[in-house]
């Protein structure tokens, strides 16, 4: 793997600071290529938790991660200190506490500032003029990110640029409604894939069966589901997709990272063998082996170089078996939640933005990666669902070599060990409730 030299020394460590200390020269001046930054991250969640592990690996930096509420692994681990404004705080609340910790550190070193949600993104880009002065936030350009944010826009963007996607259709529920208003009915064949076109517009919306993705099987199931959501008070879009065949094993995530010229300097794929199926979850993968997308590697770089991308990106992707090619179904504006497995496959994601944002310097793209096993579950539960005999060789194999678990971090210690076998169990049950055999479609 072209690996890019790493940018910071491991010079900070736990219980001393919370930086990565610049190297110093027999003179007393900063070693060429250094620089010393603070690390705040903004929410909280196991994709937080991997990227605070991330940066502690690589640099040593115990990350401040400021959120409502957080979790009890970073409660506990060494990778974190926790800022918790408590449940009934608002986003305004996140935003004056972000900028008071800035003005306690007195602007002494560079602060990067990372998220990884898409709530959070948008948080921080409708108020970059309070937080750019205090922050280093590598992020998308509003237009750009309202454009990509949008599942609806993507496919456009897909279609205009020769990225392959599902057919797609879009229900508008802004529009005014009358008393005898119907949903609109849709021309793509049923088995069909709704979903809300911008994630965080569906954020605070409730009503009885819930879910990130929808699969419905016909036109009175979507009619029903649609009068629901309207009903609910969502206002937003929604996006129709066909429904591409095959289970979890089609699917494939890819993590890119493109640089503030515009330079896709990261671009790594995984292989899904297993999604989690619990309704707010639903498509979240919780194994994977990284492997080369030969084919869609060359579309992601396209299309971010084409939008003028900034930042990590996170592709959500899945191979047509009816014509061989992998088809984009959208890209998140943020790392992701399952980035660990770039990490563990020798791309350590914190050298892309620290090389870009702190040192501004440029870096030797990286798209090979070493090939890993990353899971959540027992091999056992795993096995259960890769029903190919081929699939099931490859996975094997991959795993006497190790299975990476981001929830198991050897600086935490014997209670990290036990939480990630903990958290296996528990999908245990979650896939005997949700997903008990595994199905052609996935659903």
């Amino acid at each position: 793997m072209a690996r890019p030299d790493s940018p910071l020394p491991r010079s900070a460590r736990p219980g001393s600071d919370h930086a990565a200390e610049p190297a110093v020269s027999a003179a007393g001046d900063p070693a060429p290529g250094t620089v010393g930054f603070d690390l705040v991250l903004l929410g909280t969640g196991l994709g937080v938790h991997t990227l605070a592990r991330a940066f502690h690996e690589e640099y040593g930096v115990v990350a401040t991660v400021v959120t409502k509420v957080g979790i009890e692994p970073m409660r506990r681990s060494v990778t974190s200190e926790m800022r918790e404004l408590g449940a009934g705080a608002s986003d305004e609340d996140l935003i004056t506490a972000l900028v008071e910790l800035a003005s306690e550190r007195g602007g002494e070193r560079p602060q990067l500032l990372l998220a990884n949600a898409d709530s959070l993104i948008q948080l921080m880009s409708d108020h970059r003029e309070e937080l750019a002065p205090h922050f280093v936030m590598p992020i998308l350009e509003a237009e750009t990110l309202a454009r990509l944010s949008d599942k609806a826009e993507f496919a456009h963007l897909c279609t205009e640029h020769g990225v392959a996607t599902p057919r797609t259709e879009v229900i508008d529920l802004g529009e005014p409604r009358g008393e005898d208003w119907e949903p609109p009915r849709t021309e793509i064949p049923f088995p069909l894939v709704m979903k809300a076109a911008r994630t965080a517009d569906m954020a605070g919306v409730r009503f009885e069966g819930k879910k990130k993705v929808w699969f419905l099987s016909e036109p009175a199931e979507l009619e029903e589901l649609v009068r629901t959501i309207a009903d609910a008070g969502y206002t937003g879009r929604l996006v129709v997709q066909e429904l591409v065949p095959g289970d979890d094993t089609a699917e494939g995530s890819i993590t890119a990272y493109a640089d503030a010229a515009g330079r896709v300097t990261l671009l790594c794929s995984a292989r899904v063998l297993l999604g989690e199926h619990t309704p707010d979850a639903l498509g979240r993968p919780a194994a994977m082996i990284t492997t080369e997308f030969g084919d869609a590697l060359p579309q992601a770089r396209a299309l971010l170089e084409a939008t003028g991308y900034r930042g990590f990106a996170n592709f959500d992707v899945k191979r047509d078996p009816r014509d061989g090619v992998w088809k984009f179904f959208e890209v998140n504006p943020r790392i992701g939640r399952n980035n660990f497995y770039v990490s563990s496959a020798g791309a350590n994601i914190a050298r892309f933005v620290v090389a870009d944002a702190i040192e501004q310097r440029e870096i030797e793209p990286v798209t090979r990666v070493d090939e890993i096993l990353y899971s959540l579950v027992p091999m056992p539960l795993l096995m259960r669902y890769v029903r190919d005999p081929e699939m099931r060789r490859w996975v094997r194999t991959v795993a006497r070599r190790g299975v990476r678990n981001p929830w198991s971090y050897a600086a935490d210690g014997a209670w990290a060990r036990r939480y990630a076998r903990l958290v296996g169990l528990n999908h245990v049950r979650k896939f005997l409730r949700y997903y008990p055999k595994p199905t052609d479609s996935g659903f």
